[in-house]
């Protein structure tokens, strides 16, 4: 090929030689001080043919009658507009329920000036733009999307152009006819996202950009502030959040040292602005992918080194897309066992803390701690800091306490309910060498929060049953159920399995303290309403007032009477309350013991079902191996051919993961992957009817059953159990086994009788 170019070189690109003027990036670095100003320089640099009048862009400035951000009433207007398509009542169907759920989210109207030729009194034209704030808003929109499988996938953002208009009476019925809106839903809502619909939610987040934003720009502040160690932690933390492989983890912490060093010795002590930080990352990124296609692959395209047809040429070799980009290996991933014995040292200390509510026994839990014979099991001394006996910044106080008592074990009686403080124990012990060990109470909880009523009851009893109390948070304190529920709501959002997982993720252990128990009756009705009732108020109070206290509100009077109501209820339900909780006597042992276990390094971590939203990539029935293995060894028995084939086949292996994949998010998107939540973990009938193979792979044709009368129906045309590929062949090429049958290249033997295997349907 080489020869063949040198004799016959291409013909010149048109436009080669051309001065295209300064890059976007040089645009932007030159007028960063002004938004404005800098988008004017953009629009500029294209020439006039694209922006022949900045009007479009930023209205008429002189005594413009159109401000930039419209009334906030538009969002109500368009909710309550009659939908003219489809794509808008799912648009509204969307933007309704994150209203509903109170989900943190921003919507934001500016009136959209492209169209200002076109603006009358009954035709307006805005774009919005919808923000999802935290986190947990994907995971409760996840449920919503369970129970209606129609709904639209939530991303971080949108960017929405809206046409509000009145439509005369022909215009109406015309609209209604040609979607079908006044009479039953269409056809299309059935799987969410129509053919038409898909290409109008686009998600703008490739493995690149989570690199370049997360890892990089938002670990600056941690790399600069609290050294490389620190930053190794948040970046590692993140990767776990995603559910990055082990092998791509090792990969990306080799990259990411090597950046942390080189920007470091570049910028010294002065932090990096997150603002530029893309140009020195890029330089760093460029040199770095040029020592090997591995690299390239790793951080995607950087400076002018890479292109993408190369990139997508290794891409499109049979690596994943978005996630982890490598072929599917089985990596042995550490034992929780072993990575936690590393953390907990003879010459470090221990922070025991408590990220629990008012009332969760925990001043009690370590004065006894305090006083055991023996302390914790080991010769180090425990201390205990009660935190409503401590002036000015307690977790300040705390650090103090560990630079002076380094090996000691700290007991924090303080309440530590969120990620803010969270991140400064984390901090502390980086700075002080030292191992958390969060304690909580134990509860079911809720769907959005780790807590449940019936704790929730309990630690408000509790509360109500002290007197004189260090913190004056006690039967005599007028607002005692208002802070318990201002405790409360401090979790809110976070289901149990959600709360546990993190604080593991965070501090690799977590220490359960009994509270209730386990065959306790239901919570009275009169108890289950007067929280209902607390919670509601509260909802009303913290929404027309913020963090203001109860008695300063326009609800005062209203909390006036609640909190008798609570004391009457509480008081009148005690031989019940008292009745379900865990004598504190075994409680205490119990904790104990936890702990002596994370002191000796004999400890693993309850394991979690946490799933995220961004790491469910496809929904299949799991079958057992060892009927899947029996079902063969009787083909085996009565066919040459099944037994030619199977017998230099490891197929053990392959076994453990036998599933029938049901939907994949890739072929057939995320809302039909979610409208089997509503089944996840229950028990679905599999029947066998047949094997197919070839000399490169093997699967099992399969129908699925009914569950609790719902037929489960799989978005695959052809549902199989893979059993087995050859060397470089994806399982997904068992798609093509009906294909190759019909073309004479496949082997098919019938199950006669078929076989029914019932498997867990479960989220991958």
């Amino acid at each position: 090929m080489e020869e063949v170019l040198g004799e016959y070189p291409p013909p010149p690109v048109e436009g080669a030689g051309l001065d295209l003027g300064p890059s976007l990036r040089e645009i932007c670095a030159a007028n960063r001080s002004d938004e404005k100003q800098q988008i004017k320089a953009l629009l500029q640099s294209v020439g006039s043919s694209f922006c022949p009048n900045f009007s479009d862009w930023f209205g008429v400035e002189s005594g413009d009658s159109h401000s930039k951000n419209a009334d906030r009433s538009v969002v109500s207007k368009f909710l309550q507009a009659h939908p003219s398509d489809f794509s808008t009542t799912k648009l509204q169907e969307m933007i309704r329920l994150m209203r509903e759920r109170r989900l943190p989210a921003a919507f934001k109207c500016y009136h959209n000036f492209h169209k200002i030729g076109s603006v009358s009194v009954d035709n307006l034209f805005y774009k919005l733009v919808i923000h999802v704030h935290s986190d947990s808003a994907f995971r409760r929109y996840q449920k919503e999307m369970r129970y209606k499988p129609g709904l639209w996938p939530l991303y971080r953002g949108f960017f929405v152009d809206i046409n509000l208009f009145k439509a005369n009476k022909e215009r109406a019925a015309e609209i209604a006819k040609n979607n079908n809106i006044d009479g039953n839903v269409n056809d299309r809502a059935k799987d969410g996202l129509a053919d038409d619909d898909a290409n109008l939610m686009i998600k703008l987040k490739f493995l690149t950009y989570k690199l370049r934003t997360f890892l990089i720009r938002n670990g600056l502040s941690t790399l600069f502030k609290d050294g490389p160690s620190a930053y190794k932690a948040y970046y590692l933390r993140q990767m776990k959040i995603w559910g990055t492989s082990a092998g791509k983890q090792q990969e990306l912490s080799k990259m990411l040292d090597e950046w942390a060093v080189y920007i470091r010795r570049k910028c010294g002590k002065k932090q990096l602005s997150s603002s530029i930080y893309l140009t020195e990352a890029e330089s760093f990124l460029e040199q770095y992918a040029s020592r090997s296609p591995e690299n390239q692959v790793l951080i995607g395209s950087a400076g002018s080194f890479v292109r993408a047809e190369d990139f997508m040429a290794i891409i499109e070799g049979g690596r994943d897309k978005e996630g982890d980009l490598e072929m599917d290996k089985e990596v042995v991933s550490p034992s929780p066992l072993s990575s936690f014995m590393e953390t907990v040292q003879k010459d470090k200390g221990l922070i025991v803390f408590f990220p629990g509510i008012p009332g969760c026994a925990k001043s009690a839990l370590c004065k006894e701690l305090l006083n055991a014979p023996g302390g914790l099991g080991d010769d180090r001394p425990v201390h205990s800091l009660m935190g409503d006996l401590i002036k000015g910044k307690y977790w300040q106080k705390i650090a103090d306490e560990r630079r002076k008592k380094p090996y000691s074990v700290i007991l924090a009686d303080k309440n530590a309910p969120n990620e803010e403080v969270w991140r400064q124990i984390e901090g502390m012990c980086r700075s002080t060498q030292a191992t958390a060990v969060p304690v909580i109470p134990d509860s079911e909880g809720t769907d959005s929060n780790p807590f449940s009523l019936d704790a929730l009851a309990v630690f408000m009893f509790r509360v109500l049953q002290r007197v004189n109390h260090p913190g004056n948070l006690d039967k005599s304190s007028p607002n005692a159920g208002f802070v318990l529920l201002m405790f409360y709501h401090l979790y809110d959002g976070k289901n149990r399995t959600e709360f546990e997982s993190e604080l593991i993720e965070r501090f690799g252990s977590l220490v359960k303290m009994p509270l209730l128990r386990p065959d306790r009756s239901s919570l009275p009705d009169p108890v289950r309403l007067i929280l209902e009732e607390g919670i509601n108020l509260y909802r009303l109070h913290t929404n027309a007032h913020g963090r203001l206290e109860s008695t300063k509100g326009s609800y005062g009077k209203e909390w006036v009477k609640w909190e008798k109501q609570l004391r009457e209820v509480l008081i009148g339900s005690a031989e019940h309350l008292n009745s379900i909780q865990v004598p504190f006597e075994s409680a205490v042992k119990q904790v104990s013991e936890q702990l002596q276990n994370i002191i000796k390094g004999e400890y693993t971590p309850p394991s979690t079902e946490m799933r995220k939203l961004g790491t469910i990539i496809f929904a299949a029935v799991s079958l057992p191996a060892t009927e899947i293995s029996s079902l063969l060894d009787k083909l085996v028995e009565n066919n040459p051919k099944v037994k030619s084939f199977l017998k230099d086949k490891d197929m053990e292996h392959n076994l453990k993961k036998a599933h029938l994949t049901l939907a994949h998010k890739r072929s057939h998107g995320v809302t039909a992957v979610a409208s089997y939540g509503h089944l996840l973990h229950q028990k679905v009938p599999v029947e066998l009817t047949a094997l197919l193979f070839t000399d490169e792979m093997a699967a099992l044709e399969a129908e699925v059953g009914s569950v609790d009368g719902e037929k489960v129906i799989p978005k695959n045309e052809w549902p199989h159990v893979t059993l087995w590929t050859g060397e470089k062949i994806a399982a997904k090429e068992a798609n093509r086994l009906p294909q190759l049958l019909l073309e004479g290249k496949a082997i098919r033997i019938d199950i006669n009788p078929p076989i029914i295997i019932s498997g867990e349907l479960e989220f991958y």
